[in-house]
């Protein structure tokens, strides 16, 4: 039996047809406390975490460019928002008073939405704790 080598190209759709998603990722180290009704609580504490932030662009190849976003325009984009909590104490941070895991991915999707239309993802985890919140976006 011979091997017919694939052909990329030849997938029965142009690349302007299809759905892609782009994801990039950045990664900082942060503090952070919750003010809490309880002093007591454990998140009261100033406290720090090392952060991936994931944002996902869904979208179809623009024609021409045959590509959905320049992945240089959001690597820009993130270095900005590295920028604004990379070693912060994020409480500080206009916005994320109480810096919660899903206000840093609201945080983070009104700040990239009027960029890149196709935002239609955006994760903040914390790797060394196996923890993760994902806000889903509408397409628009």
């Amino acid at each position: 039996m011979a091997l017919v080598a694939a052909n990329a190209q030849d997938y029965g759709h142009s690349v302007t047809d299809a759905l892609f998603s782009l994801c990039k990722t950045i990664t900082f180290d942060a503090a952070h406390y919750l003010p809490q009704e309880d002093p007591a609580h454990p998140y009261g504490r100033l406290h720090g975490h090392s952060f991936a932030l994931d944002v996902t662009i869904r979208g179809k190849a623009q024609p021409g460019a045959e590509w959905v976003e320049d992945f240089d325009a959001i690597t820009q984009a993130l270095a900005e928002l590295r920028g604004l909590l990379d070693h912060r104490l994020l409480n500080e941070v206009e916005g994320l008073e109480r810096p919660t895991l899903e206000r840093l991915c609201q945080w983070t999707a009104a700040r990239l939405q009027r960029r890149f239309p196709g935002l239609a993802r955006v994760t903040v985890r914390r790797p060394s704790l196996g923890e993760s919140c994902t806000l889903e976006l509408a397409a628009s």
